[in-house]
């Protein structure tokens, strides 16, 4: 008669979370805190499974080589499921603080309880050979026959071509750390909306004002513990995203309405209608995906008045404003989201070189439709979450190229997570003529 297994519920989400993120795409900051509290999973336990997720996540491409050399086995040749049980349990043994003996038992009963007896002994045989060498030691091993390039990649948790395309962009000396501050979490960043929260009662709740951006403040716990924050006066967004926003917020700008051409979630939406409405203007935000402009309309809750934002679902290649018409625009066009590694851990194993050609052409689309609705003598923010230079300044120059309508009104932004505590965020600020 067989055992019934049983695994404790923090491993449990964590293996849940980590399926649906391998074969349904889901996004592991998305499904992981949903878990949780669908679950009632808190406190220490919470944090636990979080980390599991993460970080197992973040390490990914470098666990599956570890797996493929402890198995004997291409991995992607196992059973998904048995592939997923491996990786957290890599994770385990190698990244966090495990006992090695508890790591490999809990793996197993993982296995048993979520996919079967006959598994057991193999997720049992390579957890034993993984835990056979630390992690700087399969590194170490894994890195002999590899050029300068896989080894860095292969050290820091990226795929080469990341580490290709950041090479192209920073100093040799800044590379490695550029790439391993993509494996740290980010510190909560929370941001006010202007009239309806401001930073002192941020600080006077227990947060820490930013010492540079004016709508800023870090908060260690749960924001939705903060009145702002669960009565859409205030929200969670990093810095980087702040400075964007009030980069083209402080330009000058003739009179006139504001717009937000690519708006999901709304983020940057939600501190650019305060701005606006300081500016005694209104702030349209545009969202083609009805999904997420009703989360631009959540963030976007609190404003009320004459000059109220408005959220529309539009697509901004075919807009349906009039053209010559706004003073600031925004266009945050979708990207790699290679800037947001650190917040993404799924995306660096998910995305792929083809992804910038299919991107490009839109990026494209987007930043001359939102020069063409810019008012003579108006600014636009061309604002990407990736430092890629095929989705940067290579859109950026090839419109001003295209075009004798607009120019650079200021040197391009290009900020970092090793230098700027922030996410890579590219933001190229243009005047129309």
């Amino acid at each position: 008669m067989s055992r019934k297994r049983r695994i404790d519920a923090p491993r449990r989400a964590a293996y849940d979370a980590l399926r649906q993120i391998s074969s349904q795409d889901a996004y592991a900051n998305l499904v992981g805190p949903a878990l949780l509290a669908e679950r009632r999973i808190t406190g220490r336990d919470a944090a636990f499974a979080t980390e599991l997720l993460n970080g197992t996540c973040r390490l990914q491409g470098s666990y599956d080589r570890i797996i493929a050399a402890a198995s004997g086995r291409d991995p992607h040749k196992l059973q998904p499921t048995v592939l997923d049980v491996l990786r957290l349990g890599a994770h385990q043994l190698l990244s966090m603080r495990v006992p090695t003996h508890a790591a490999v038992a809990a793996s197993v009963e993982l296995a048993g309880a979520a996919i079967g007896e006959r598994v057991t002994g193999l997720v049992n045989a390579v957890c034993r050979k993984i835990a056979a060498r630390d992690l700087d030691g399969w590194i170490s091993l894994l890195s002999e026959d590899c050029d300068v390039t896989d080894a860095l990649a292969l050290r820091t948790h990226h795929p080469r071509w990341i580490v290709e395309a950041y090479a192209e962009l920073l100093p040799a000396d800044e590379l490695e750390a550029a790439l391993r501050a993509n494996n740290e979490p980010p510190t909560t960043c929370l941001v006010v909306r202007p009239g309806l929260c401001t930073v002192a009662e941020l600080v006077d709740a227990g947060a820490e004002a930013h010492p540079q951006l004016p709508t800023a403040a870090y908060w260690k716990g749960n924001p939705g513990d903060l009145a702002a924050v669960r009565e859409g006066r205030a929200g969670v967004q990093d810095p980087g995203s702040q400075q964007v926003a009030l980069t083209l917020a402080n330009a000058e700008a003739p009179a006139g309405a504001w717009l937000d051409t690519c708006a999901g979630p709304g983020g940057k939406a939600a501190l650019l209608a305060g701005l606006a409405i300081r500016s005694g203007e209104r702030l349209l935000a545009a969202e083609l995906q009805p999904h997420r402009a009703r989360l631009v309309a959540q963030a976007l809750r609190a404003y009320a008045g004459d000059n109220a934002p408005e959220v529309v679902c539009a697509d901004g290649t075919r807009p349906p404003w009039p053209m010559s018409y706004f003073a600031r625009v925004m266009v945050d066009v979708p990207c790699t989201g290679l800037g947001a590694l650190r917040r993404r851990p799924e995306s660096r194993w998910r995305r792929t070189p083809a992804d910038l050609d299919a991107l490009n052409p839109l990026q494209e689309s987007l930043l001359h439709k939102a020069i063409d609705a810019t008012r003579p003598g108006g600014v636009i923010a061309y604002v990407t979450c990736s430092p890629h230079r095929r989705e940067t300044t290579a859109i950026v120059d090839a419109a001003l190229g295209a075009r004798a309508d607009v120019h650079r009104d200021t040197a391009d932004t290009q900020l970092w997570p090793h230098r700027d505590g922030t996410d890579a965020m590219f933001c190229s600020l243009l005047r129309k003529g």
